[in-house]
């Protein structure tokens, strides 16, 4: 029962210190989620998707109407970075790609310029995720490499090798301690963003001492500083760090006074306060109101991201009210970005039960009728936040519309959603709408560039994969995984300098929300050691059977299958055999059974033989 325990806990960002268990070494490979790479390579064996794919099994570029001559004049360069990607997601955890991993992976990554080549470097620790040994060995050629680029991707590799893993060792701390020292501003970024993923909600001490200093200084550069801050909020998750928080809103109110707080990577540093207060609700509210000393369009950009990442998942409708009140303010000239945070931070309230959801999609309708740019910008992402892995078709609909609108960050929020909604899921009609869109925006590199991270998303491992900041049936919420999720968003509200920048990097951050889609089902053998095992299990529509007396049906329309299976969303199992009883009440992930001992087909055999 322990261990079951221990598998419904793991990835849900525990505090390092309360997670110390002494026990046998199997519990320990639960808890620090070990295992997983060797439980997902005999998924990928029961499925048959074992062999790697190229980014053009997934353009399927033979189905689009486009003369090979039109398509041939788009920038090489960022149809390479687009690769790169495509073929990071479509193989993240399978350990093997026909692009990076190959004798040949070094001629690839210089077919990127530059920041490019930090992208193509970086993929190698999305193929290897949660493999922490076998990954770190095949980046640790690359963090020597003499281009900063490549060993600053190196090093960033190796913060999402060790995503969602526990290493007893601390390989990621010892090979990223080091660089935090580099002369070059990129390696050190990347270091530290390194360190904020392999260690995200694990409050280590130890981190929040090698990165601390640089915010409480404030010397460095705006770039340098978002970076520590995004990753000291993902350590910190949700822990309400008083010395972090302290530092933060000093640097904060200091550069506001001085007029430096300006640019695409402050956003980074309000994120960064924000993600300690997730779903803390009034506990912000100090932090909320020392925040509205800084003046201008960033202060407010700062108070409403930490307050809507505070009040995350808790269904607030005073809150909701309050934001779709700014979202009714009209500013004219004025610098409003901060609008477009209250349109996400609507989503982000109300996602966690269906009715809220229902409501605040309704009141997107509004908001993109009578709502200035930024908030018709932040519309479509907010869309693929509620629905995220979940191909509402509705959604789908309203994101297909808007992925011909005239303003070109709103046809890309729109594009890139469309794969948020449908991230692992192979859905053959948002498939199809990324097609046509690709031969529409033919022409259009930066629109081609996110119709294939679109793509790459919509076949997240094969189809095996889905982004899940709930589990349990969407019953608790998981802080480390949203943090991934919103900061990506916050990146799209500005595509122009960051995603289409050079901060294209900061796509990765999804590891923190990747996790199998699956129903594995495990027993102990002879050695009081777990192993996978074949059970009947019926999936189907979960149905809500709250409060209802007597033994109501949890699913309906089911089919019968043997595990391991895939769960898509808003689906449920339940055994179809009374042969083993399972350890936990909610069928999903890694289940342990017994074996029963009131089996009627254990008797049925037992009275044969008599």
């Amino acid at each position: 029962l322990a261990r079951q325990f221990y598998f419904d806990v793991i990835g849900n960002g525990e505090d390092e210190e309360e997670m110390e268990v002494e026990e046998n070494e199997e519990t320990k490979d639960i808890l620090f989620n070990t295992k997983l790479p060797e439980y997902f390579k005999e998924i990928a064996k029961d499925f048959k998707i074992l062999e790697a794919k190229t980014p053009e099994d997934i353009y399927k570029s033979h189905l689009e109407n486009v003369r090979p001559s039109l398509s041939a004049k788009v920038d090489s360069a960022r149809q390479n970075l687009a690769a790169t990607f495509v073929n990071a997601f479509v193989n993240a955890g399978f350990r093997d790609d026909k692009l990076v991993s190959i004798e040949e992976g070094n001629n690839w990554i210089f077919k990127n310029k530059e920041h490019g080549m930090m992208s193509a470097a970086a993929s190698l620790g999305m193929i290897w995720m949660w493999d922490v040994e076998g990954g770190c060995q095949v980046i640790d050629k690359y963090t020597y490499a003499k281009e900063d680029y490549i060993k600053a991707g190196a090093l960033l590799g190796a913060g999402i090798v060790n995503s969602g893993v526990r290493d007893t060792f601390g390989s990621a701390l010892a090979l990223l301690r080091e660089p935090l020292e580099d002369k070059s501003p990129v390696v050190r970024m990347s270091a530290a963003l390194g360190l904020g993923v392999a260690y995200a909600g694990s409050c280590n001490k130890e981190i929040k001492s090698l990165l601390s200093p640089a915010i409480e200084e404030g010397n460095e550069s705006m770039e340098l500083l978002g970076h520590y801050g995004l990753a000291l909020g993902f350590i910190f998750c949700a822990s309400c760090d008083e010395d972090l928080t302290e530092s933060l809103v000093s640097l904060l109110i200091e550069k506001g006074i001085n007029k430096g707080l300006t640019g695409p990577y402050a956003r980074y540093l309000c994120l960064g306060l924000g993600l300690l207060y997730l779903g803390k609700q009034e506990l912000a509210e100090v932090t909320i109101s020392a925040l509205s000393a800084i003046e201008g369009s960033m202060g407010k950009y700062a108070a409403l991201t930490v307050e809507t990442l505070a009040y995350a998942g808790t269904g607030n409708v005073l809150k909701i009210q309050k934001m779709l009140s700014e979202c009714g303010e009209h500013y004219g000239d004025k610098d409003n970005e901060f609008q477009s945070v209250v349109v996400l931070g609507i989503a982000l309230i109300s996602m966690a039960e269906e009715i809220g959801s229902e409501m605040s999609l309704r009141s997107y309708d509004h908001l993109l009728q009578y709502g200035d740019l930024p908030i018709r910008r932040a519309v479509p992402l907010a869309l693929g936040l509620q629905s995220i892995s979940n191909p509402d078709i509705t959604v789908m609909d309203t994101l297909s519309k808007l992925s011909h609108d005239h303003d070109p960050d709103v046809s890309m929020g729109a594009i890139f959603s469309l794969g948020l909604i449908g991230a692992g899921t192979n859905n053959s009609r948002i498939a199809q709408m990324l097609r046509a869109l690709a031969a529409y925006h033919h022409k259009e590199p930066n629109h081609l560039f996110t119709v294939r991270i679109a793509q790459g998303l919509l076949h997240l491992g094969k189809g095996t994969i889905s982004l899940r900041p709930y589990h349990s049936e969407r019953l608790l919420l998981n802080p480390v995984s949203l943090a991934g999720i919103i900061s990506v968003l916050h990146s799209c509200l500005d595509f122009k300098n960051l995603i289409l920048g050079k901060a294209h990097y900061m796509l990765y951050l999804l590891c923190l929300a990747m996790y199998p889609r699956i129903l594995m089902t495990l027993v102990n053998n002879s050695e009081n050691k777990l192993e996978p095992v074949v059970v009947s299990v019926r999936v189907g529509q979960a149905v809500d059977v709250l409060g209802q007396a007597g033994k109501p049906k949890t699913i309906t329309g089911f089919q019968t299958q043997t595990t391991p299976v895939l769960l898509s969303h808003g689906e449920r199992a339940e055994l179809a055999t009374d042969e083993f009883i399972p350890l936990s009440t909610v069928l999903e992930g890694f289940v342990i059974l017994k074996a029963n001992p009131d089996s009627k087909a254990k008797k049925g055999k037992i009275n044969e033989k008599d």
